[in-house]
């Protein structure tokens, strides 16, 4: 059904947002729209009107999301006198640190249940930076088996990811 809505509908919604922010950017609200969309976000339903409106009301609220960001970068350019390369780097970072922190709370319980050797490799490899050889060496474990373990841990948190998502 989705490969069909997309196929019917993608390019003239591209046609649309491109007329209004640029084809680059275009493309990723299209891609974010049906994304949306496919998720039942913002759930299909006939009795309120037709798919084409479903779906251009996604795109306008995503376009709206655009505007928002990009009116808050130009401020950001102003306000610190910086280029808007800058502003956007400024504000990546920001919420670079947002999503690190949403993400860490997430994990924080399951970090806290682990034993604390397994915990150990896991924040020197993914806090510290560490590579898994050295993490190994700093925690006194063989290279290999450090290797497994993390793999494993890895697949655990992902899991824990996942059930959130």
């Amino acid at each position: 059904m989705f490969a069909e809505l997309f196929d019917e509908h993608a390019g003239p919604l591209h046609r649309y947002l491109a007329r209004r922010v640029g084809v680059d950017v275009a493309d990723d609200l299209v891609s974010d729209t049906f994304l949306t969309a496919m998720r039942g976000e913002d759930g299909y339903d006939p009795g309120r009107g037709s798919v084409v409106g479903w779906l251009y009301g996604i795109a306008t609220n995503l376009l709206r999301g655009h505007a928002k960001r990009e009116v808050r970068l130009l401020k950001t350019a102003e306000r610190y006198g910086v280029t808007l390369a800058v502003a956007e780097s400024l504000e990546s970072t920001v919420v670079s640190r947002i999503d690190a922190r949403s993400h860490l709370r997430l994990i924080a319980g399951e970090l806290a249940r682990m034993p604390e050797a397994d915990r150990d490799l896991v924040l020197l490899v993914s806090l510290a930076g560490l590579e898994v050889r050295e993490a190994a060496e700093a925690l006194g474990l063989n290279a290999a088996t450090a290797r497994s373990r993390l793999h494993r841990l890895r697949a655990k948190l992902k899991e824990v990811e996942l059930r959130h998502a």
